[in-house]
C-alpha cells in the first residue's frame, strides 16, 4: 500500500515537469514574450526655425566703379616779375581765397626807382615836345611869307613829330614800369583753395616761377574708370553715390564721359561733379554706384542664404517638415534682402533663420516668421 502511494506521487511530479517543459517550448526562440512591440518614439526636430517665402520686389539697378577724387581745375600761380625778393607770403596750403586777394608781395624799392625815372623821362619828353610844337607853329606861320627857307621849315616840323614820338615812348616806358610795380603783388586769379605753396619769404625768383597752386572754386570731381561697354548707360546728369575713404556718402552727378578709351584697359573716365564741402579730398580713392533705374526681382532675407563650398544655398521645407538644400544663384543686395536669380520658385517655403545650422534632410519645427529662433 505504501509502495502504491509512492508511485502515484512520482507520477504526479513527472506530469508536472512535462507540463512545465511544454509551456517553455511555446516561447519564441529569442526568449522574448509574444506580446506586440511598443510603438517607436516620435523623431525629435533638429532645430526650431522661422519660415519665409520669396517676395517680389523692385530693386535699384546700380553700376559700381572705382576712381580717384581730383581737382576740377587746378590753377598755377607764378611770379611775373623777375629778380625780385619775396617779402611777405600771406596764405598757406588749405586756405580759401577769393579772386583779387593778395597772396604774396615782392620788394618794390628797385621798381619804385625805375618808375620815378620813367616819370621824369615823360616830363622831359613833354617839355621838349612843347618847345618843338611852338617851333613848328612858327614855321607854319612864316611859310607863306618866304622869310624862312623850306629846309628850315621841314626841320622844325620834323622835330615836332619826333618830340611827340619821344613823349609816347616815354609814356610807354612809364606804363611798363608801373606794370612791373603791379607785379610786385601776387594776386589770386580766381576764388578757390590753395593746394600747394612753393613761395618762401626771402627767396629771389625769376619770372614764371610757380609760387602757389590752387583748386579753382574749390570744386572737386570723381574720375571713375568704367568699362567701354557700360558707357552708353551713363548719360550726363546720372546720379551717383560715392563712398569716400572715410566712409562718408557723397551724392554727385555725371558731368561728362571722356571721348577716348584707354586701349590697354578698355576703360574710359567718367567725370562726376561733387558738391562743395563734401568732405572729399583731392587724390583720395573712392568707390561709387551709378543709379541706373530699377527692375523687378525675387528676394529673400540674407540670413536665409548659406554659402557652402563656394556656392549659395537655401533650405526649402517639405510637407514632412524635413528640409532640402537647394542651390541658388544670387544677385543684388539691398538692405537685408538678397535677389535670387535662379534655382527657386516664388511659392517655396524656406528656412528664414537658423539655416546655417542645418543639413540636407534635417527635421525641423517651423514657427511663424515673426517668432524668434530657438534651438
Amino acid at each position: 500500500m505504501v509502495r502504491k502511494s509512492i508511485f502515484i506521487i512520482a507520477a504526479a511530479v513527472l506530469a508536472l515537469a512535462v507540463g512545465t517543459a511544454v509551456l517553455f517550448a511555446k516561447q519564441s526562440p529569442s526568449g522574448q514574450s509574444n506580446k506586440p512591440a511598443a510603438p517607436a518614439a516620435t523623431a525629435k526636430p533638429a532645430l526650431t526655425v522661422t519660415t519665409t517665402q520669396p517676395v517680389a520686389s523692385d530693386l535699384p539697378i546700380k553700376l559700381v566703379a572705382n576712381g580717384n577724387v581730383m581737382a576740377w581745375q587746378e590753377a598755377s600761380i607764378g611770379a611775373e616779375a623777375s629778380g625780385l625778393r619775396l617779402t611777405d607770403v600771406r596764405v598757406n596750403v588749405g586756405d580759401r581765397v577769393v579772386r583779387g586777394q593778395v597772396l604774396a608781395t615782392f620788394a618794390a624799392e628797385t621798381i619804385e626807382a625805375d618808375v620815378a625815372q620813367a616819370q621824369a623821362n615823360v616830363a622831359e619828353a613833354e617839355a621838349n615836345a612843347q618847345e618843338s610844337a611852338a617851333n613848328g607853329d612858327r614855321a607854319r606861320r612864316l611859310q607863306p611869307t618866304g622869310a624862312m627857307s623850306a629846309q628850315q621849315i621841314n626841320q622844325y616840323l620834323t622835330a615836332e613829330l619826333a618830340a611827340k614820338a619821344r613823349v609816347q615812348a616815354a609814356r610807354a616806358t612809364l606804363n611798363a614800369q608801373q606794370l612791373r610795380m603791379k607785379f610786385t603783388r601776387v594776386i589770386a586769379p580766381d576764388s578757390g583753395v590753395i593746394s600747394a605753396r612753393m613761395a618762401t619769404v626771402g627767396a629771389v625768383v625769376g619770372a614764371g616761377a610757380e609760387l602757389f597752386r590752387m583748386i579753382r572754386q574749390g570744386r572737386l570731381e570723381w574720375r571713375a574708370e568704367v568699362m567701354s561697354e557700360e558707357l552708353g548707360r551713363l548719360p550726363p546728369g546720372t546720379a551717383v553715390t560715392i563712398t569716400a575713404a572715410n566712409g562718408a556718402k557723397i551724392q554727385g552727378k555725371v558731368r561728362i564721359v571722356a571721348p577716348t578709351i584707354d586701349p590697354q584697359t578698355r576703360a574710359a573716365l567718367v567725370y562726376v561733379d561733387l558738391p562743395n564741402q563734401s568732405g572729399a579730398t583731392a587724390g583720395m580713392f573712392a568707390t561709387g554706384q551709378f543709379e541706373l533705374g530699377s527692375s523687378g526681382a525675387l528676394t529673400v532675407p540674407q540670413q536665409a542664404v548659406v554659402m557652402r563650398d563656394g556656392f549659395n544655398y537655401v533650405f526649402a521645407i517639405n510637407p514632412d517638415h524635413r528640409v532640402a538644400q537647394v542651390k541658388v544663384a544670387t544677385g543684388r543686395r539691398v538692405g537685408d534682402r538678397i535677389e535670387i536669380i535662379e534655382g527657386l520658385k516664388a511659392e517655396t517655403f524656406l528656412v528664414a533663420s537658423g539655416a546655417g545650422f542645418l543639413n540636407d534632410g534635417d527635421l525641423v519645427k517651423d514657427l511663424p516668421q515673426s517668432n524668434a529662433v530657438s534651438k
